[in-house]
């Protein structure tokens, strides 16, 4: 049964004193989370070019301009539609034109819905043809990319905790939170909080130790943050409150979990092949 507020702390009540719309112009909402996403994108953007210039590779600046504006317009085209195809497909093939403009009551409601795992497909394939249509060594660019991902990511996951959406599983901790979104009015895990610091900031750590005091593993930032993202997403994934049209699968797992499994055996068949060709190339240098 719901929960009497008055007995709860400010902690638990956190979500209810939150807005996710900063304001508003024109009928079009500024949500915390569209925020999140421009800072995010900066953050990424910093820590690469800080990165380049600190270990003074010969990739260059515009370079890296350039394929990173094809990587943001792939990932949000495939976080869009990976959330469309991933989790709500029967849905939005009937009604297509809510991916690109959702409503609600007939008023533009903000695009909410996004999936990591279609943004990483999309993030890929744009940075993969800006490569190679502009002779640009996308191999090179993952490795700081993916390097840089983490931390920016770590923005997100904060927009979707201020949105009050994507909340976690029930709980009787100290912990929980009630969330204004959830009808249930049970306290939650906040799993928003607990991706931000799992698969940002936790990731970003090991993966910054990793670069630093073993360089050969610069060539492996790529399959390392898909591997790493995939292990610690599947874990929290047990935190968090599954869609409700698509609930839990074999075994009691998430569809999110399935996208983790397929993730972390594509991180080691691309590492598989990086090795590889690390070894082709010093073989053929002589080295």
């Amino acid at each position: 049964m719901p929960i009497d507020p008055s007995t709860l702390s400010w902690w638990n009540l956190l979500p209810q004193h939150i807005d996710p719309t900063i304001f508003t112009v024109f009928g079009i909402p500024l949500r915390w989370y569209g925020v999140g996403y421009l800072l995010a994108f900066w953050t990424v953007w910093v820590v690469m070019k800080r990165t380049l210039r600190a270990e003074k590779d010969t990739f260059s600046e515009e370079q890296l301009e350039r394929i990173f504006v094809w990587t943001i317009v792939g990932l949000l085209i495939g976080a869009r539609l990976g959330y469309a195809l991933f989790y709500n497909a029967g849905f939005f093939l009937a009604h297509p034109l809510q991916i690109v403009f959702p409503t609600t009551n007939g008023h533009f409601a903000g695009i909410a819905g996004m999936s990591f795992h279609g943004g990483t497909i999309g993030a890929a394939v744009g940075s993969i043809l800006c490569g190679r249509v502009h002779k640009i060594d996308w191999r090179k660019y993952y490795s700081y990319l993916c390097y840089a991902i983490p931390l920016g990511y770590t923005w997100g996951r904060l927009g979707n905790f201020m949105n009050g959406e994507l909340y976690g599983r029930p709980t009787d901790s100290p912990i929980g939170m009630l969330f204004p979104a959830d009808p249930s009015q049970l306290l939650r895990h906040p799993s928003q909080l607990y991706e931000a610091f799992g698969e940002g900031l936790l990731v970003f750590g090991i993966m910054t130790l990793l670069r630093r005091k073993v360089p050969a593993t610069k060539i492996l930032m790529g399959p390392l943050f898909v591997g790493l993202y995939g292990v610690v997403r599947f874990f929290v994934e047990f935190f968090r409150e599954p869609d409700a049209h698509i609930g839990l699968g074999w075994m009691n797992l998430s569809r999110g979990q399935f996208l983790c499994v397929c993730m972390v055996v594509a991180a080691l068949l691309w590492g598989a092949a990086e090795i590889r060709r690390d070894r082709r190339l010093r073989a053929a240098a002589g080295k």
